[in-house]
This record gives structure tokens, sequence and C-alpha cells, in this order.
């Protein structure tokens, strides 16, 4: 795969720091020293040569990135040089110099309107951003990092920029038959992607809580889809269809700690990964496939939820395809059991943290589709909350930090 999952630091998020801010501050610095360099030109060359052009382009170039006040200043900035410089060069009166004072001082004028522009665009996409990470809040709330016991983390990556929500979703659930949690990736994308994943997170809420079976719940989550359906019109209404793993970790007779498995009911979903405390990993395939939430019309058999070993000290890792297809320039998907083999993870903040960041070097930034993670650690006995000391990631021989 070339590139080792890089160690990451306790930060969630890991480093997101912007690395733009030595353009930004020379852009800042531009419009002044244009204007600068405009007199130094116009000082230095013959009266023939003018700077009106760099006195025209010193506030359309501030218009985008300065406030309208700033925006003000350098276009009046800009007339004065223009201004001063005929007068110092005794060319006021002439027509050509009435022409340049014209060109610079429409130029300037419109420098303003167009920044009022940008401004009132600027406030829209902000309110539109405060609306959609509002909406994903509601709809797809970030989880506990403490569930009935378990370490909890979670992460959604759009893949469009500024995306807050998409198809994909994720949930967790402490009910009284134990952990239960959903992910899944909905069909088709925008609004009714959207909806369809409300109707889902709903409809699991609800039945985590009442059904006595795993299995009982993916029933009720067919049954929501299909209600949904009928209630659209078009493809949609033909076509609608969920990937979905249901897990439920239950607790023993006294409901305090864990029996120490997990039981799974995989709908067309990726699998899921089971990650030890010692740098075994697993696979959890399903033993018989079965077709996605919402096709139930297709075809019908009863779910059967498969236990799995759950110890003390193992990590559940659940994630959309976005993760599994995602690929790099030469095509090749990014395999994440490949990837996480052999490694250990201080808890699953830090696992997802240093995943995220291994599938943005695989892809070199971009990506096609929206990715959903969930990561559910069993603490072993004494094991703290948080070892940050030691090494997330194992270096590969060879590898120089």
């Amino acid at each position: 795969m070339g590139h080792p999952l890089g160690a990451v630091g306790g930060r969630r998020g890991g480093d997101r720091r912007r690395p733009y801010g030595g353009a930004r501050r020379f852009i800042r610095a531009l419009p002044p020293l244009i204007i600068v360099g405009g007199v130094v030109f116009d000082v230095l060359t013959p009266p023939k040569y003018s700077a009106a052009p760099m006195f025209s382009a010193a506030p359309l170039i501030a218009a985008p990135f300065f406030s309208t006040l700033t925006t003000l200043l350098t276009g009046i900035a800009a007339v004065l040089a223009s201004v001063g410089l005929h007068i110092y060069n005794g060319t006021a009166t002439e027509i050509p110099s009435l022409t340049e004072f014209l060109t610079v001082l429409t130029v300037a004028v419109l420098a303003v309107l167009i920044n009022r522009v940008v401004l009132r665009s600027g406030e829209r996409l902000a309110s539109a951003r405060v609306i959609a990470e509002t909406a994903q809040k509601a709809v797809l709330p970030t989880p506990a990092e403490r569930i009935g016991g378990l370490q909890c983390a979670a992460r959604y990556e759009a893949a469009q920029a500024d995306a807050f929500i998409g198809g994909d979703l994720f949930a967790v659930q402490d009910t009284p038959y134990g952990v239960r949690l959903v992910v899944g990736d909905v069909r088709g994308k925008g609004m009714d992607a959207v909806e369809a994943v409300a109707v889902v997170i709903g409809a699991f809420r609800e039945a985590a809580e009442q059904e006595r079976s795993l299995e009982g719940v993916a029933q009720r989550l067919e049954r929501a889809l299909a209600r949904e359906g009928t209630r659209r019109t078009g493809l949609d209404a033909f076509e609608g269809f969920t990937t979905a793993v249901l897990a439920e970790i239950p607790r023993g007779d006294g409901g305090g700690t864990f029996d120490g498995f997990v039981r799974v009911v995989n709908r067309g979903h990726p699998p899921p990964l089971m990650l030890f405390g010692d740098g075994r990993l697993d696979m959890l395939e399903p033993g018989e496939p079965a077709l996605p939430l919402g096709m139930g019309d297709l075809a019908a058999w009863p779910d059967r939820a498969e236990a799995r070993p759950y110890p003390p000290g193992a990590t559940l890792l659940f994630y959309t395809d976005g993760l599994s297809e995602a690929r790099n320039a030469e095509g090749v998907f990014y395999d994440p059991g490949e990837r996480l083999a052999g490694r250990i993870f201080p808890g699953p903040e830090e696992l997802l943290d240093a995943l995220v960041d291994d599938v943005r070097l695989h892809t070199g930034g971009g990506s096609t589709d929206d990715m959903a993670l969930l990561a559910l650690s069993r603490p072993a006995t004494g094991q703290p909350e948080r070892r940050r000391t030691m090494p997330v990631v194992p270096p590969e021989p060879g590898h120089r930090p």
C-alpha cells in the first residue's frame, strides 16, 4: 500500500490546520503593495507611461477578501494616488489624465459593489452551513463517548465539500437488552437519502427499546422502509433500499457486565471488523448473504443473528462502503482489513483518527462517496480510559517517522 497507517495524537479529528496561511497573508498585503508599486513605477518612468492599471487592480483584489470599509479605503487610496501623480507630473488638466481618473474611480466604485455582493453571498452560505449542521445533529447525532460501559467514537466524512450529511447513517443505543447499534448506507443522494436516513434511525430508536431480539429490530426497519417506499413515486418507490448491519452486545444475567460476545445481523452491508487487543483482526463475514433492507418484496427469509466472541480489550469497527471502495490514483481499493491487521490503538477515537488520515492519504485527499465510521471498544479489566503514552501504530520495518 506504500504508506504506513500514521500515528495521531489525542486531538479529535487529527490535524486540520489550514495550509494556506502564507498565501492568505500575501493576498491581503497585495492591494497596498500594488498601489505603492504603481506610485514608484509612475515616478521612475516618463509621464507617457501610466500606472492606472495597477491603481484599478488594487480595489478589485481587495473586494473579495476585505471588509467594505477596507475596500472603500483601498479605492480612495488608488484614486488619490492617481490624482496626486498627475498633479506631480503637471498633467492633471490633460484629457488622458481625466480619462484615467474616471477609470480608476469607476473601478473603485465597482469594487465596493462587488464586495457587498460577496459578503451577502458569504452570509447566505454561512446560514446554510448552520442549517445543515443543525440538521445533521438532529438526524445523525454524535454518540456519547461512553455507552453502556463501552467506549464509542463515530465519524462522518462527506465526499462533497461543505456537506454535512448524506445517505450514510449510524446510531448507538443502550437498551434493556444490551447496547444495540445500526450502521447503514441508503441508496441515492440528496434530500431523498436524508429522509430515508431519518426513517431508518427513527425506526431503530423505537425498535431497539421494544424488540426482544435483534432479528425483530431488523424486521421493524424493513417494515419502516416499505412504508416509506409506498409513500414515494417514480424510481425510488421500486428501487430504494438500504444496506445495513445491526449489532447487539448483550449483558450477562446480572446486567452489569457483558456476556463476551456480539450478535450481528448483516443486510448486504460491508462486514464489520473485530480488532483484538493483541493486534489480531477478524472480519465478521455473514454466514449467509442477505438482501438489503427495503428489498423484502424480492425475497423473504428469516433474519438470523450470528454470535461472535467480543473479549475485553477488543474493538468493533463498523463502516460504510465509502471506506472499502475508496480508490487511489491507480484505481486500487482501500482494504481496511489489510491496513489495520497487526495495529494497536489506545481507543476508538485514535483508531478513527488514524483511519481517516490513512484513507485521505490513499485517495490523495479526494473521495467520491461519503464515509461513516463507528467504533466500539470493550475495556479490559484495569484498562485506563485512554492510554495516550503508548504508540498508536507500530512503525513498519524500514519506515522513518
